[in-house]
């Protein structure tokens, strides 16, 4: 199924005044994709910046919702990437179809679904209807790097 009608996600970045980063390398043993039939899969994405992670630490401590907010919206900016560099381009993208945010915080931070809006609404932003999806925001006591926020995503993709 092809999109009904082109994403133009580059012309969104531009006007957003965002720039698409280089794809993040893999911190570990696995691949940043995986391209399984009409799905791309994308290993956990941190709210890295040049290669290092934006802030360290837990939300609701050491870091804000506004500032978790941003490292969210970080991360798909950083997802963006691997999906250009496994795709070519944009143009093969039929819609997000889930995510998965994992939210390190403080034990009384109830806020997960909040911080993971910043990707939800990007998304939305950049993709229109496509970037509408389902997903689970999850509370957890560590991540790699001592990130605040961890995202994966999967998309349907034509071929």
């Amino acid at each position: 199924m092809k999109p009904l009608i082109p994403l133009n996600i580059d012309e969104r970045l531009k006007a957003k005044g965002l720039v698409l980063p280089d794809a993040p390398e893999p911190l570990g043993a696995y691949i940043p994709s995986v391209l399984s039939g009409n799905l791309l899969f994308l290993s956990g994405m941190l709210p890295l910046k040049g290669g290092k992670l934006k802030r360290a630490g837990k939300a609701g401590s050491d870091v804000t919702l506004a500032e978790a907010k941003e490292d969210a919206a970080q991360i798909v900016l950083n997802a963006l990437a691997v999906v250009k560099q496994q795709l070519g381009d944009f143009n093969q993208i039929v819609r997000c179809v889930k995510l998965t945010g994992y939210v390190a915080c403080a034990p009384d931070f109830f806020e997960q679904p909040q911080v993971i809006n910043g990707a939800s609404e990007l998304l939305f932003e950049l993709m229109g209807e496509h970037g509408r999806h389902c997903r689970s925001a999850v509370g957890v006591s560590a991540l790699p790097l001592n990130s605040p926020v961890e995202i994966d995503f999967i998309f349907e993709v034509c071929k």
